[in-house]
């Protein structure tokens, strides 16, 4: 959890948040939105106005994380403030969530909150017994909420989206304006129109969903109850490309994140590098509600940040983060129908994974024909064209075998990344001598961290994760003739 230091004056603050009326929540999760992608971060590329604003007007956070980089268990961490390897078959993408635990809207709804959502709220999956949505009721939009608000009832409402999920309309991105020269472009794919065009239709959609934010803004603000909530806004993990989506590396787990809240953040228009994990969400909704903590919350409220004048690393607070993965989809090759279980540990110097099956494919077998589950090529990466693109070309030259290789290859056990050095975490320095008893050390801290919350990797039990069924699809071979298209002859 997050270490809390609570000099007086953030102890006259907490005492006039009790003092206050309850705070409406409103939260905002878009749908494979990574970062840096966000003009607040300095992407020159895509415009998030919403974003930005909040940005000014609030708390920007330049070290969050998901607890898995896989749109169900990051949803499942979020709505139960866990890790999500403790959720059982909810650790997994297109799974269920087990009834009986606790999630935030519901112990906010048993104490006076009005909730709902619209949109994707949980997901994708089947919610099996669970008499109420565990997100509250599914409304059309924040307006339709609205209306059936009672009066002067607080309220807590989930403002999903499918964006920036796939797929794309092609060409979509340039064709609203967007400068190909301009995208942000992570080091791991090749420098390629092709490549650039996707990422610009991805940001196509991110601005899309910022509108959307936009929108429930200015509906706050016509009501007159703008500053009488706490907005936060987010992804639910890395843009859907390769090496992004289903990696623990910081284009995987690394998400945007901004709060705004007037009457509870002391010092507005700060940037915060301090680590926080999107499990952290429940416990801070919970306690500026004043509803008490479930023990088996292992998030740690912001509160003591928000409530902070400081900017940059506070001291006393996380010195370090924890993310993992288990089946994104089964797309291993037959009879395995299980995932690339990984763990890792981020410091602001050094990124260690640990991959409990190094000899399964990390983004799903490229032998489609011989896939678990029928013709899955890649299953874990969502297919696109820089998929398409790196795949068709890796045989091209040296650096575009780089690109295939870092995106798709199977991996060590163990990798580590020196991030002074190696910012976009692309030179495995595990088997560095110079480097072993940073190496120990962070292995050390994971295990130890991974036993104390009941990791199934851990202390047994890990391969049910390969076990629980699996509701959804995989992303298909789209054939030889699409692939020929996108090569460099």
């Amino acid at each position: 959890m997050l270490q809390r230091l609570f000099p007086i004056g953030l102890l006259l603050f907490a005492g006039a948040l009790q003092a206050a009326p309850r705070p409406n929540i409103l939260f905002c999760i878009a749908d494979d939105w990574g970062w840096p992608h966000a003009g607040a971060y300095g992407d020159q590329a895509v415009k998030t106005p919403a974003f930005n604003r909040l940005a000014r007007e609030g708390v920007l956070f330049h070290q969050a994380y998901v607890s898995s980089p896989s749109c169900t268990p990051c949803r499942n961490s979020i709505l139960t403030g866990q890790w999500h390897w403790r959720l059982g078959s909810g650790g997994n993408l297109w799974s269920d969530l087990p009834v009986g635990l606790p999630v935030y809207p519901q112990l906010l709804e048993d104490a006076g909150y009005h909730v709902g959502h619209s949109r994707k709220s949980y997901g994708p999956g089947k919610l099996k017994d669970w008499k109420r949505h565990p997100v509250g009721t599914n409304f059309k939009s924040f307006a339709h909420f609205l209306k059936t608000r009672p009066k002067d009832e607080p309220f807590c409402f989930w403002q999903g989206s499918s964006d920036p999920h796939r797929g794309y309309k092609l060409n979509s991105g340039r064709e609203s304006g967007i400068d190909l020269a301009r995208v942000h472009l992570f080091k791991h794919y090749p420098d390629h129109e092709v490549v650039r065009s996707d990422v610009a239709d991805y940001y196509f959609e991110v601005q899309r969903f910022d509108s959307l934010v936009g929108s429930v803004i200015a509906e706050l603000e016509r009501i007159g109850e703008l500053d009488r909530t706490l907005i936060i806004v987010t992804g639910d993990h890395g843009m859907p490309f390769p090496r992004g989506k289903g990696n623990l590396y910081d284009s995987g787990t690394r998400v945007p994140l901004v709060v705004r809240w007037p009457g509870g953040i002391l010092k507005p228009g700060r940037t915060v590098d301090s680590f926080v994990s999107l499990t952290d969400l429940a416990p801070t909704f919970l306690e500026v509600a004043g509803v008490n903590v479930p023990k088996a919350m292992t998030g740690g409220s912001l509160l003591p940040l928000l409530g902070s004048t400081l900017s940059g690393q506070a001291s006393g607070t996380r010195e370090e983060i924890f993310f993992g993965k288990e089946r994104h989809c089964p797309g291993q090759e037959a009879p395995d129908s299980g995932g690339y279980p990984c763990r890792g540990i981020r410091t602001h110097d050094y990124l260690y994974i640990r991959n409990y099956e190094p000899l399964r494919w990390p983004a799903g077998t490229p032998n489609y024909d011989k896939a678990y589950k029928l013709r899955s090529w890649f299953g874990d990466c969502d297919n696109g064209p820089t998929k398409s693109y790196i795949v068709a070309n890796k045989d091209q030259d040296a650096a575009h075998r780089r690109s295939y290789d870092l995106c798709f290859s199977k991996r060590p056990a163990e990798e580590l990344y020196d991030l002074k050095k190696d910012p976009e975490q692309l030179v495995n320095v595990a088997n560095n001598p110079a480097v072993a008893e940073v190496k120990t050390d962070l292995s050390t801290r994971l295990t130890r961290k991974l036993r104390a919350t009941g990791d199934p990797r851990e202390v047994g039990g890990g391969e049910k994760f390969d076990t629980y069924p699996y509701y959804g699809g995989a992303p298909g071979y789209p054939g030889d003739q699409e692939l020929r298209a996108y090569r460099n002859d």
